[in-house]
């Protein structure tokens, strides 16, 4: 007997959406249905490439076509009245980082899917790069030791795609996830510095510090460094992690070290030279492996490994570090 392929559509092949579309015609027992834009040039080019229907009005496209699942990929402000759209046809639907413009509009988006009874998943991409899977579990085997803190640098030219977030928003949200993906846990407190540098009508800079407690973990995050950089850096009692996003390249430096008291009664720790690894990683597409996760979560009738209340928790954090910079004060969370 013939499996069934499950039926999917993509809502905006910009930027990001176009490679949903890609994505998923090439995922075996997936069918690509049907796309929409509000670019007609862009949306029959790339119907015409993957061989779908496409609607220049989403809207139309729900109710004439017979899909299970939908990819948001649209600008941020437009993300809670698509998504109730798409709800509302019960469909299971994923939805591009960040999950919504405010924690209010991303509460009433979970609640909307909890009631429909359909799936929801925030498209947090960095959860699936090949290397940050690795590192979770190196960090899981304890082979860090207690993690005393974490830096991710996300640095780079303005994107001309991205009209309506600010910085933080839009780009440090990743990291915040991503932090909260290795340690399992939210933080207490954020203090950030937010600023314009570049432009005058929004925030292109900022640096983030957000304490989990012992963790303390910082954000380098702008859009005025001429050079792409995304890079985590991870310091624990046993040794140090260091990785890079864009090469999926992960290495390890285990500590060597003695503790003893010296000929004055002091306490010292001697280092020696660290352990150097580089972790061997299958490179994969991360965009490709969430998309795989989503696909699977639908058919399976599983929770999906990215989460509405992953995306607000994410989205919380990203505003109370905004409204840190805006009193100048660190910020309870």
């Amino acid at each position: 007997m013939k499996k069934e392929k499950l039926k999917v559509a993509v809502i905006g092949v910009g930027n990001m959406g176009k490679h949903h579309v890609r994505c998923y015609s090439n995922i075996r027992d997936v069918e690509l249905v049907a796309i929409s834009d509000i670019n007609e040039e862009i949306g029959n080019s790339v119907a015409a490439r993957y061989n779908c229907r496409y609607y220049k009005n989403y809207y139309d496209m729900l109710k004439k076509e017979d899909i299970d699942a939908v990819s948001i990929a649209v600008p941020t402000k437009l993300h809670k009245k698509i998504a109730l759209d798409v709800i509302k046809f019960k469909k299971h639907v994923l939805i591009e980082k960040p999950i919504s413009s405010t924690v209010k509009e991303a509460r009433r988006i979970i609640d909307k899917t909890e009631l429909a009874g359909v799936k929801l998943m925030v498209g947090h991409i960095e959860r699936f790069n090949p290397a940050i899977q690795e590192l979770k579990k190196i960090i899981k085997k304890n082979v860090l030791g207690e993690i005393i803190s974490i830096i991710g640098k996300r640095v780079g030219m303005f994107p001309p795609q991205i009209k309506d977030a600010n910085v933080v928003i839009d780009l440090a949200v990743h990291d915040i996830d991503v932090f909260n993906f290795l340690l399992e846990k939210q933080p207490i407190e954020v203090f950030s510095k937010v600023r314009p540098a570049l432009t005058n009508n929004r925030e292109d800079s900022a640096e983030i510090f957000i304490s989990y407690g012992k963790t303390s973990c910082f954000i380098q995050v702008n859009w005025i460094t001429p050079i792409k950089i995304r890079t985590l850096s991870v310091t624990g009692s046993k040794g140090y992690a260091e990785l890079n996003y864009i090469t999926q390249k992960l290495e390890l430096y285990q500590s060597k070290y003695t503790k003893k008291v010296d000929n004055f009664g002091e306490f010292v720790i001697k280092f020696g030279e660290p352990l150097k690894k580089e972790i061997k990683i299958k490179k994969e597409e991360p965009l490709m492996l969430e998309l795989k996760s989503f696909i699977e979560c639908i058919k399976e009738n599983t929770n999906p490994p990215v989460t509405g209340e992953d995306g607000l928790k994410a989205l919380l954090i990203a505003e109370k570090a905004i409204s840190s910079s805006k009193l100048n004060k660190v910020i309870k969370i």
